[in-house]
């Protein structure tokens, strides 16, 4: 079994095959050689697509997508400005500012760098920000915000593992806005270094900006009142985003056409989410030969001996999360990652939405890691700028970004102090 896997990992990474292929044809060899019929990988298709809180990665998904046309993200950039462009280095927090909104909104962070990196790396460049600066600033600004609400990454974590879909809203708040604020303060540090010229406070371009983004910026608190409130729960959120979402961007904005826009953009959005459920369905098939072959219990007494200590379990945990993001995408590495790792959290006594804001922080994280971080290839192709560049250009994002994670990791209180306050 041990050979197989490695021969599909070879596929994987060699020869291109895709990563619900090999995951498909891992799980049906071991289900073979294990003698368990394989149409078990059937039954857990036939589950996911029953699963009534997973109707909200298609609904976000749309939502999403539907945002990223016209010129949301326009208005997004020029209200952060007219909040955060006086302050030294303030282009910069509008970049990562804006970064996060959209990446929680959209749940990917490739589209985050392909819609806002046209219009923030020319603007960073021409306010001399240097390149090697912006470049790895509109790079790891793609991740951030994974762990804001609705984050498609945080509805399936909580599918996967039991816990509170709410609750993990709620909790990554606090360790996302650190990730954030930490790289704003090293935007406000290089601002007063390079010396950017920076314009006064405008209290009437505020309130311009104010008025045009008055729309679409609150979508996230609107979700999360919702939610709390208890109006509506996380799928019902998600279907109502939707229809908010169409009232502005075709009445109030008139940005799409109901029968001309609206089909292109839902075949585009569906097109994301059918290659999603895909390997989705492939991953729960090979998660469920995992669990029948005692994978995580093996795994378990493996680290039993290795490690005796919280501490020691958290650092090996962030390193093995890290490499996970370097080589598979969010959606795929939940679902077989997680069941893994579900029973060490346990038996160290780590509060499994904790476990899930750590998780979604080095998977992000990953995202920015060399050799084969996901978006360093996405911003080499969109900025037309040779790989090894981009290495040097986020060394110090990551490094930003790693001590942030060292702090969410081993602060419990950061990721759980707002849940005291949710009954």
């Amino acid at each position: 079994m041990i050979l197989g896997m490695v021969i599909f990992l070879i596929l994987l990474t060699f020869f291109g095959m895709p990563i619900f292929a090999g995951l498909l044809a891992a799980a049906m060899l071991g289900l073979y050689t294990s003698g368990v019929d394989i149409s078990a990988i059937l039954i857990e298709i036939f589950r996911l697509a029953n699963a009534p809180v997973l109707l909200a990665i298609p609904l976000f998904t749309f939502a999403g997508y539907l945002l990223s046309e016209g010129r949301t993200s326009q208005r997004l950039v020029r209200f952060s400005r007219s909040l955060f462009g006086w302050v030294p280095g303030g282009l910069g927090m509008v970049a990562l500012v804006s970064s996060a909104f959209f990446t929680a909104i959209t749940g990917a962070t490739g589209v985050t760098i392909i819609a806002l990196g046209g219009l923030l790396l020319p603007a960073l460049l021409s306010e001399n920000y240097g390149e090697n600066f912006s470049l790895g600033l509109m790079t790891t600004s793609g991740s951030l915000g994974l762990t804001f609400a609705p984050s498609l990454p945080i509805i399936l974590y909580g599918f996967v593992s039991g816990a509170s879909i709410e609750k993990l809203f709620i909790a990554g708040i606090l360790p996302g806005a650190l990730m954030v604020g930490a790289l704003c303060a090293f935007s406000i540090f290089m601002g007063k270094k390079l010396r950017i010229e920076r314009p006064p406070f405008s209290f009437a371009e505020f309130l311009g900006a104010l008025k045009a983004a008055v729309w679409e910026a609150p979508i996230p608190i609107l979700i999360l009142a919702g939610i709390y409130s208890g109006f509506c729960t996380a799928t019902e959120a998600a279907a109502l985003t939707v229809v908010y979402v169409l009232i502005i961007k075709t009445l109030v904005f008139h940005e799409l056409h109901l029968t001309k826009d609206v089909p292109r953009v839902m075949k585009e959005s569906m097109k994301m989410v059918g290659g999603i459920m895909i390997v989705l369905g492939a991953a729960l098939g090979f998660t469920n030969y995992l669990v029948d072959a005692f994978i995580p219990m093996k795994i378990l007494k493996t680290f039993e001996v290795m490690i005796q200590s919280k501490v020691g379990f958290l650092l090996a945990l962030n390193i093995f999360l890290l490499v996970v993001g370097c080589l598979m995408d969010i959606f795929s590495a939940t679902l077989v990652v997680v069941p893994l790792i579900m029973p060490l959290a346990q038996k160290f006594q780590v509060d499994p939405v904790h476990l899930g804001i750590i998780f979604l922080a080095n998977l992000g994280i990953g995202y920015n890691t060399p050799p084969v971080g996901l978006n360093l290839f996405i911003a080499s192709t969109r900025f037309d700028q040779p790989i090894m560049k981009l290495y040097r250009a986020t060394l110090p994002f990551l490094l930003i970004l790693l001590i942030t994670l060292a702090v969410i990791t081993y602060w419990p209180p950061l990721t759980l102090f707002l849940l005291k306050w949710i009954h």
